[in-house]
C-alpha cells in the first residue's frame, strides 16, 4: 500500500525505494515497470517545472534504455515533447499530466508487487471470476462482485 501511495502522490523515487526494499527482483526482472516509474518521475519533474533537471535526468537514465527498446523511445519522446509547451492544456500528450497517469503507473506497481508476493494470485482471481460467470447462469450464491476487498454479498432475490 505504501509503494501505490507513493505512486500515486506522485513521488515516485520513494515508490523505487520501497519496491527494492520489499523485493529487489520486482523491478530487475520487468524492464518495463521500471522504465513506466522512470518516465513517470521524468513527468513529475516537467510538472514541477524543472525542465533542466527533466532534461538532464532524461538524458542520463531513460535515454540509454530508449536505445535499446523502441517503445521505450516512443514514450520517452511522447513524455520529452511536454517540454516544448508553455501551455500543456494544449499540448497533445498533456494527457500524461494528468492524475490518471499516475494512477495507471501506480496500478502497475501495484499488480507486479501483488504478483511478487503470491505469482499465483493472478490467476485464482481470473478463476473466481469465471466461475462466478458460470454459477450466476445456474444459481443464486454469495458471491464477490468487488475483489479489491473481497467482500461476500448476499444473492438478491
Amino acid at each position: 500500500m505504501a509503494v501505490k501511495k507513493a505512486a500515486q502522490c506522485g513521488n515516485v523515487k520513494d515508490a523505487i525505494e520501497k519496491i527494492n526494499d520489499l523485493n529487489p527482483e520486482i523491478l530487475d526482472t520487468n524492464p518495463q515497470l521500471f522504465f513506466q516509474l522512470q518516465q513517470q518521475r521524468l513527468i513529475e519533474l516537467i510538472r514541477n517545472g524543472k525542465v533542466e533537471a527533466a532534461l538532464e535526468f532524461a538524458q542520463e537514465e531513460l535515454a540509454p534504455r530508449a536505445e535499446e527498446n523502441q517503445s521505450f523511445l516512443e514514450e520517452l519522446e511522447r513524455t520529452i515533447s511536454l517540454v516544448a509547451f508553455e501551455d500543456t492544456s494544449n499540448c497533445p500528450v498533456g494527457e500524461l499530466l494528468d492524475i490518471s497517469q499516475r494512477l495507471k503507473t501506480a496500478s502497475e506497481v501495484n499488480a507486479a508487487v501483488l504478483t511478487s508476493q503470491n505469482p499465483k494470485l493472478p490467476s485464482l482471481l481470473k478463476m473466481l471470476i469465471w466461475a462466478q460467470n458460470k454459477l450466476d447462469k445456474k444459481a443464486a450464491y454469495p458471491c464477490i462482485n468487488d475483489l479489491s476487498n473481497a467482500r461476500l454479498e448476499d444473492p438478491t432475490f
